[in-house]
């Protein structure tokens, strides 16, 4: 298949519904009186924000949910969409701020819609969730302190996935998956997306350095199951007055657990670190405080240490190339897909320039003062 009928098919995948389509979803699956819905913004499924008219059967429940419609090829894998639902819930039991499951009139947790395009049936899973209060990281000036916190809430989350068990867990064993950080390689595929420049040749630089030092290690790594996704628009934040007085922030919601999937403690780390640089002022400092908080709860060993910096650097390609990918399949949506463009090629060249040994020696320090007691 040319690249070209690829991006075709996958443009199709995404949902188009309109508002009065969506609220029309809402009632006729979830049993559900709406007064309104806006679209909310996102990457390849569609989601809305559903708000609820009051009447004596929803006096005490919430009236505000997003609605979740899966793109046309995650619905072919309900198993995985299934599993994902499933930890949602799994992880609000056991303390986390994770949206909340609405089930369908069937009593399901999700149901499979099809519609009739002209042309051709498409189905698509629907999910209706709590829609959760806050505001995103990407909104705020983040502190070294709630970096420390992110790091904690990454590690966290891994270790309490340590004790979930689903029937179809096996699902989360995504082998081609392109956004586990294991298939770097992968992005090869979407290289013609790039224009032939400096940016381009550092992909490529980090691709093969990849290969050649992060590929040999994984059996080193330890395995477990990763959000794999945790970036400034997914961690919601609400303030929080600290002990010395003066309002922070607390994060106050998890969200999107579409990138799901087997991979590795220092995958997590790796990603949270590179996200959280993306609104940074100091992006060079950041990953000091969110490793330091991760390693309150889960130290790396000597091996996923060393390989962090790679990892990082492999997530910036990742999403950089992905986006300039998607947005050749969907121009319309560019503002959003293009938004760790904004920074992350000029974070991604600094890093590369400044050196593993440099950076790594600024995030280690950073990290090891807070064992010390004397955070920097």
């Amino acid at each position: 298949m040319s690249s070209g009928d690829d991006l075709q098919l996958q443009a199709l995948a995404k949902p188009t519904f309109s508002e009065v389509q969506a609220s029309a979803l809402v009632e006729s699956v979830f049993g559900l009186k709406v007064s309104k819905v806006h679209p909310l913004p996102s990457y390849d499924d569609q989601n809305f924000h559903v708000y609820l008219s009051r009447t004596k059967d929803t006096t005490d429940g919430p009236t505000e949910y997003v609605l979740k419609i899966s793109n046309t090829e995650s619905s072919k894998n309900p198993d995985l969409i299934e599993v994902q639902s499933h930890s949602i819930m799994f992880l609000r039991a056991a303390g986390f701020p994770t949206a909340s499951m609405y089930r369908t009139k069937g009593d399901n947790i999700t149901s499979l819609v099809s519609v009739d395009s002209g042309s051709e049936i498409k189905s698509y899973l629907v999910r209706l969730m709590t829609y959760l209060p806050g505001r995103c990281i990407a909104e705020i000036s983040i502190s070294p302190h709630l970096l420390y916190e992110i790091g904690r809430v990454a590690a966290k989350l891994d270790k309490t996935l340590e004790t979930f068990h689903h029937p179809k867990l096996s699902s989360l064993h995504r082998e081609n998956f392109i956004w586990n950080l294991k298939n770097v390689p992968l992005l090869e595929k979407y290289l013609y997306a790039l224009d032939q420049n400096r940016n381009r040749e550092i992909i490529e630089q980090v691709i093969q350095l990849f290969k050649d030092e992060v590929m040999t290690k994984l059996n080193h790594f330890r395995e477990c199951i990763n959000h794999g996704d945790l970036n400034d628009h997914n961690i919601l934040i609400e303030p929080s007055n600290s002990a010395f007085g003066d309002t922070g922030y607390q994060v106050s919601g998890i969200l999107d657990f579409d990138d799901m999937s087997y991979g590795y403690y220092v995958f997590e780390v790796a990603i949270t670190i590179m996200y959280m640089m993306i609104e940074s002022k100091t992006p060079l400092q950041v990953g000091g405080h969110v490793l330091a908080g991760f390693e309150s709860i889960i130290p790396l060993t000597t091996v996923e240490r060393g390989a962090l910096f790679l990892l990082v650097c492999s997530r910036f390609c990742q999403s950089l190339v992905m986006a300039a990918y998607s947005c050749q399949l969907h121009p319309e949506n560019k503002e959003y897909l293009m938004i760790t463009a904004k920074t992350g090629w000029k974070h991604l060249q600094q890093m590369f320039d400044i050196g593993q040994k440099a950076v790594e020696e600024i995030w280690f320090e950073i990290a090891n003062s807070y064992k010390s007691g004397i955070s920097l």
